[in-house]
């Protein structure tokens, strides 16, 4: 018999529904042979709920047409549905509809601010930054600094404010990273590039699945986030930016929609966020984005951060008493585990793992840098999503303990 929710006061009504009660909302959760699988690799990209997949298929069906040009009926139909799902994407992160540009995903959203920001100076990024809150600032010529971690795998902020000068024009900063799952604190990341007349953009993806989001009470200045990592579709994701600086902006890509008058001499652009959207919009998969951000809303993010926190524990503390473990990144990391195995490759165990119906990452995580901060080519990763539960972590250590047993 399953332990009570320790979270749950009976006088609260039901008990959140999490873990083991929300697998059947997602058809994906089972191999193809009808067991379960054991999926923790929602870090690379979440398992859809059947809500978001009904929703998806009725935009792409009984309800599609284009948005914003047509005069028939289903078309404006479609528009609305359209830009209201730019407002509850908006909402979720507590920004207003205007300060939305739907992109294909977060890499699309700090190519976009890398490239169109119009005072390219320095950045500071940190060692733990995905390669996509790298490359993109390197290939629009900003000058990049770097921030180095605390012991524990946490951006050092202290460190922050001894390199930030005024000739900083950007920070960027993971708000959750990838491989540790360390927090940053976002408040005082902002506070420090304010400072020294900077802004500061956080990389949302690993967040917004797993912690509550407030753009204002964070104090940033843009937020760039995806979908696929929320239970949405793949191939769009958003870059929020407060609205005088999005109307600072010049668009990076031309096309239609973008733009207010084209002649051969000139061409005058729409006002921000649509300036920033050329051609056919993501329509169907804008429509899924919202769908995920009302799945996840009425779970509601303290409990899926408390589940997730749970399963970190449990794991890390099984983990912890492997002698032939190494762990890292912070005990209080957000749903994300990584580790390596002494005189097994990543890769090894991944495979095996994958014979026992169990799915992690491993390799680099498109975190080089950090690897080489770790002094190790590549780590482990289970990450942990609302359907996740404590027979998925019995799974992983099962698999890793054969492992050891195949290795010696």
């Amino acid at each position: 018999m399953r332990a009570a929710n320790p979270l749950h006061h009976p006088a609260d009504g039901p008990p959140p529904r999490v873990g083991e009660e929300l697998k059947r909302d997602f058809p994906g959760l089972v191999t193809s042979s009808g067991k379960p699988w054991h999926y923790l690799d929602s870090a690379a990209t979440a398992q859809k709920p059947r809500a978001v997949i009904d929703a998806v298929t009725k935009a792409l069906g009984t309800d599609y047409a284009t948005v914003h040009r047509g005069v028939y009926s289903r078309s404006a139909e479609m528009t609305l549905a359209y830009e209201a799902a730019r407002r509850r994407v908006a909402e979720f992160i507590g920004g207003s509809e205007d300060e939305i540009v739907f992109t294909r995903g977060a890499t699309e959203a700090i190519n976009l601010l890398a490239y169109s920001y119009p005072d390219k100076r320095r950045v500071l990024l940190s060692q733990l930054e995905h390669h996509s809150n790298i490359v993109p600032w390197q290939l629009a010529g900003w000058q990049v600094d770097v921030c180095p971690l605390t012991d524990d795998g946490r951006i050092d902020l202290d460190a922050a404010a001894d390199i930030l000068t005024p000739d900083h024009a950007m920070v960027a900063f993971a708000h959750v990273s990838n491989v540790l799952g360390s927090v940053v604190d976002a408040r005082q990341a902002a506070e420090l590039a304010h400072n020294v007349g900077a802004k500061l953009l956080l990389d949302g993806c690993q967040a917004v699945p797993r912690l509550p989001v407030d753009v204002a009470a964070l104090g940033c200045d843009f937020y760039a986030f995806s979908a696929h990592k929320l239970y949405g579709p793949t191939g769009i994701g958003a870059l929020w930016g407060r609205r005088e600086l999005l109307a600072a902006m010049p668009p990076w890509q031309g096309g239609g929609s973008m733009i207010d008058r084209v002649t051969f001499e000139k061409t005058t652009f729409a006002p921000a966020p649509q300036r920033f959207e050329a051609g056919t919009p993501a329509i169907v998969e804008a429509i899924g984005f919202a769908a995920a951000c009302d799945y996840v809303a009425n779970i509601g993010l303290d409990v899926i951060h408390a589940h997730e926190a749970r399963l970190v524990a449990m794991t890390r503390e099984a983990l912890g008493r492997m002698n032939d473990v190494t762990l890292y990144g912070p005990d209080d990391s957000a749903g994300i585990v990584s580790f390596t195995i002494d005189g097994v490759h990543p890769h090894d165990l991944g495979t095996i793992l994958d014979e026992e119906d169990v799915a992690i990452r491993a390799g680099h995580h498109c975190a080089q840098p950090l690897m080489d901060v770790l002094g190790v080519p590549a780590t482990a990763r289970a990450s942990f999503g609302v359907y996740s539960d404590e027979d998925d972590v019995a799974a992983l250590l099962r698999g890793i303990e054969r492992t050891k047993r195949i290795f010696g």
